[in-house]
């Protein structure tokens, strides 16, 4: 069976940027921070971080208050991101068609964090000996993945992963190879988190990777590539791509948003919280290689750039030495100094955005590095401080590097044409 290509027909999105994909890609194109101060009213202890959070989002609303009261919040975020890609796509909710072997491929790296804190909770500290029923079902990781195959009637693979930062980049590349070998049609790839609990804030607290900031700066306080960069801003979102068999997608008629062409992975096998730059140029090659995509060809880069001292100089490292002198050509961007990092989720939100800047033509900036660029991350065509219109990129890859070592890179095209939004 000989390998299909693989469209990108649909894209939803939750982030803190706003509701809808759409919007969101725009709110980052005129260079609006979703950041601000999080001081949450029930921490047993004062808080108050920079976060990225998804404030214009009402989950009842969204779904209704019996539906939504079955779900975590981050199950939540990625049900309602699936909704709008699967209607993106031309897809109808009900079974109208035969979809044994449509699948769903989910990311997240923390799943139900909310519920889990809350039954902490109301165990050690009310004393209750009984907790709600269905604690258990909305607190696994694998949660988000099946509502999404029960609301859409997938009887394919139903699969999650939890590969830290990396998750939904996996999930999307898993889900690729099996549109592209043909075992799906269609399958609908993404992922959700919602780490904003107390408990898990005070744990990145612990590492000391969390970025400072009061009110006034929030909105600035992820500024990857900047010389004084502090850490990352922890957010929560979801983000879900419907891929779709190429020549189904023609038959049926609908609009290709992108194609996805490739997709690289590779483990650094260093140490938990330290990234290689050997370990992420072995993934950006192997999807370049997987794309059969020249490094003459690729015309971004959506870096997976946290904000973080170490982790920044790493990537432009790694790039620098999988593209060599073609990097001065590149643009390179992070919208994480928009969003914040969603961490299992991010890979699904940036892989989206690239998708729409392909679309487009037009490029998302990084906010806060254009005052005083680091030295350590020069090389590549920055995108600082305000979108790029009219790039008209013709390929483009989406990092994402995650503690432990994971690597993932997705490689994209344009499908052929400049589209308008």
């Amino acid at each position: 069976m000989s390998a299909r290509r693989v469209a990108v027909t649909g894209l939803g999105m939750v982030s803190p940027a706003g509701a809808g994909a759409r919007a969101a890609f725009a709110a980052l194109l005129e260079g609006r921070s979703g950041l601000r101060l999080l001081a949450p009213p029930d921490a047993p202890h004062p808080l108050a971080v920079p976060a990225g959070v998804c404030a214009e989002f009402d989950p009842v609303t969204a779904l209704g208050k019996p539906r939504a009261a079955t779900m975590d919040r981050y199950s939540q975020l990625g049900v309602v991101a699936g909704l709008e890609a699967w209607r993106d796509a031309g897809l109808a909710q009900g079974a109208d068609e035969d979809r044994a072997d449509w699948g769903v491929a989910w990311g997240t790296g923390m799943g139900g964090a909310l519920t889990f804190e809350r039954g902490y909770r109301e165990v050690y500290a009310a004393g209750r000996e009984r907790l709600a029923p269905l604690t258990v079902v909305q607190a696994m990781n694998n949660a988000c993945a099946s509502h999404l195959a029960i609301s859409f009637g997938l009887g394919g693979t139903c699969s999650t992963h939890s590969d830290a930062c990396a998750s939904a980049a996996m999930a999307i590349g898993d889900a690729f190879r099996r549109v592209r070998a043909g075992s799906a049609p269609v399958m609908l790839a993404g992922g959700s988190e919602a780490p904003l609990a107390y408990g898990v804030i005070r744990a990145w607290l612990a590492l000391q990777v969390l970025a400072p900031g009061d009110a006034a700066s929030a909105a600035r306080a992820c500024r990857p590539f900047h010389a004084d960069r502090a850490g990352l801003v922890l957010a929560e979102g979801g983000a879900a791509l419907v891929l779709e068999d190429w020549a189904r997608a023609e038959r049926r008629g609908v609009r290709i948003y992108a194609e996805l062409a490739g997709f690289g992975e590779s483990s650094d096998h260093l140490n938990l919280v330290r990234p290689s730059a050997d370990g992420q140029a072995r993934a950006v090659r192997a999807a370049l290689a997987d794309a059969r995509l020249d490094p003459a060809e690729l015309d971004y880069v959506n870096a997976h750039a946290t904000g973080t001292r170490e982790g920044d100089a790493v990537e432009i490292a790694a790039l620098r030495a999988a593209l060599g002198a073609r990097l001065s050509q590149v643009r390179v961007s992070s919208t994480k100094s928009s969003l914040g990092h969603p961490l299992g989720a991010a890979g699904a939100l940036e892989a989206a955005i690239t998708v729409l800047a392909l679309h487009a033509g037009d490029l998302p900036p990084t906010l806060g590095a254009a005052e005083t660029l680091d030295p350590e991350c020069a090389g590549p065509a920055h995108v600082l401080g305000a979108g790029l219109r009219g790039a008209r990129p013709r390929a483009a890859l989406s990092n994402s590097f995650a503690f432990g070592g994971s690597n993932a890179v997705l490689a994209f095209r344009a499908p052929g044409g400049l589209n308008t939004l």
